[in-house]
C-alpha cells in the first residue's frame, strides 16, 4: 500500500448524501447496494471535485451541466443550502486536509461560502491553523495559491480519479485517432487507450505484455494490438487468432472496449495508478467468466493505491471480503453507509460465500 492515502471524507448536502461523516476507507472499499441509493452519487463528488479543482475554472460549467445547483444539493435548495466537505489525506509527513462548503447563489449556481487547507507534520505536535482562500467566488481558488502547502494538498487531491468507459457509442473518443503524445496517463474514459497502449509498448514493455496475457484470458480470440504512428496519431488496432486481417476500435464490440481499457488501467505499471482509484460498476459488459480475473487485478491494485468500486455483481463481491464492503440504504430521502460487522456475521460466512450473505439480505443493501 502506498504511504499516501484518503484518512478521512465528510459529505453533506451532495445528491442523495445527507451526511457521511468522517468516514475512513480501507485499501479497498465495495459499494453495493440496490439502485438509486446513492453508490454513483458517492463516486460522482469526487468527478465533482475534479471539476472543482480544474485550473481553467470549470465548477460553474460542470453544475450547469448537471441540470443547476438545485439538482445537485441534497433534496433540493428548499431543503438543502449547501454542500459541505472535508478530506484529509495521510502522507509519510503528516495530514494535509482541505475542507469547503458551497452555498446556493442565484440563479441556480454554486458560490463558495469558505474554502480552506492546512498541513499538520508529524514532527510538530498539535495541529496548526487553517489558511482561507477566501469567501464568495465561484470557482476554487486553491489552484490560484501560490506556496508550496496548497500546491502539495491540490497536487494530492487530483490523484483521486474517477474512471469510467461507459461510453462506446460510435463516435466515442475511444473508437478515433488520438495524439501519439498524450499517452502518459490513461485518460479518466479511455479516449486516450490507442496512444496509452503505444506508450506502454515502447516503454514499459513488461507491463503492456501483462496487459496483452490478461486479454488473451479474457478474450481468447485475442492475439495482440497493432498499433503504429499515422502522421502523429494512435489507432486501436488489434490481430486475432486464426487470421492475417487487422481489427480496429470502430469494429469492437461495447463490451470488448470497456474489458481493454479496464484491463489496461488495472494491469499497468503500479507506480503509476492514481492514489485513489474510483471505477463505478466495472461489471458492465464483462462475461461472468473475466470478472474474477478483474477481480484479482483489482487486489493487486489495491497494494499500491486504495480502490472504490461500485458494484450490482454478487461474482465480484464474492471475490472480496466482508471487511471490504461498504452496504449503502436509503432511509427516507437519505443514503446511509455503513460496513457489516464481520464478527457477528462469523457464522454465516461458514456457510456462504460474500456474495450470498448480501444476495440473502443478511446485510442489508438488497431492494
Amino acid at each position: 500500500m502506498s504511504d499516501i492515502k484518503l484518512k478521512s471524507l465528510t459529505i453533506k448536502g451532495y445528491k442523495s448524501i445527507k451526511e457521511i461523516d468522517k468516514f475512513e476507507p480501507h485499501a479497498i472499499n465495495i459499494l453495493i447496494g440496490p439502485n438509486g441509493t446513492g453508490k454513483s452519487n458517492f463516486i460522482s463528488f469526487f468527478k465533482f471535485l475534479s471539476w472543482m479543482l480544474n485550473s481553467g475554472g470549470k465548477l460553474q460549467e460542470y453544475v450547469a451541466y448537471l441540470g443547476g445547483a438545485n439538482d445537485i444539493l441534497h433534496d433540493g435548495v428548499d431543503v438543502t443550502k449547501s454542500i459541505d466537505a472535508h478530506i484529509e489525506i495521510l502522507t509519510s509527513s503528516g495530514i494535509n486536509e482541505y475542507l469547503f462548503s458551497l452555498m446556493f447563489a442565484k440563479p441556480d449556481k454554486l458560490v463558495f461560502k469558505e474554502e480552506k487547507y492546512r498541513f499538520t507534520s508529524n514532527r510538530i505536535p498539535g495541529e496548526l491553523r487553517w489558511s482561507s482562500c477566501g469567501a464568495g467566488h465561484e470557482e476554487s481558488h486553491l489552484p490560484e495559491v501560490s506556496n508550496q502547502t496548497a500546491s502539495v494538498i491540490l497536487d494530492l487531491l487530483k490523484k483521486l480519479v474517477v474512471y469510467q468507459f461507459h461510453n462506446t457509442s460510435d463516435t466515442a473518443p475511444m473508437r478515433l485517432k488520438w495524439s501519439m503524445s498524450d499517452g502518459r496517463w490513461l485518460k479518466q474514459n479511455g479516449e486516450n487507450l490507442g496512444s496509452f497502449l503505444f506508450r506502454l509498448q515502447n516503454e514499459d514493455k513488461p507491463y503492456y505484455i501483462r496487459i496483452v496475457k490478461y486479454l488473451r484470458l479474457i478474450l481468447p480470440f485475442f492475439d495482440d494490438f497493432e498499433l503504429y504512428d499515422e502522421f502523429g496519431q494512435i489507432l486501436l488496432r488489434w490481430k486475432e487468432i486464426g487470421t492475417n486481417k487487422i481489427f480496429n476500435a470502430g469494429q469492437a464490440s461495447d463490451g470488448m472496449l470497456r474489458t481493454i481499457a479496464l484491463i489496461s488501467l488495472l494491469a499497468q505499471n503500479p507506480k503509476d495508478l492514481p492514489t485513489v482509484l474510483f471505477l463505478d460498476e466495472p461489471e458492465l459488459g464483462l462475461h461472468p467468466s473475466a470478472i474474477d480475473a478483474v477481480a484479482g487485478l483489482i487486489k493487486a491494485a489495491s497494494s499500491h493505491c486504495q480502490v472504490f468500486i461500485a458494484t450490482q455483481s454478487i461474482s465480484l463481491v464474492n471475490n472480496f471480503e466482508l471487511d471490504d464492503l461498504v452496504v449503502i440504504d436509503r432511509k427516507k430521502r437519505s443514503s446511509v453507509y455503513n460496513r457489516p460487522d464481520s464478527n457477528s456475521l462469523h457464522v454465516y460466512l461458514e456457510e456462504f460465500s460474500t456474495g450470498q450473505i448480501w444476495e440473502k439480505n443478511i446485510i442489508g443493501g438488497r431492494p
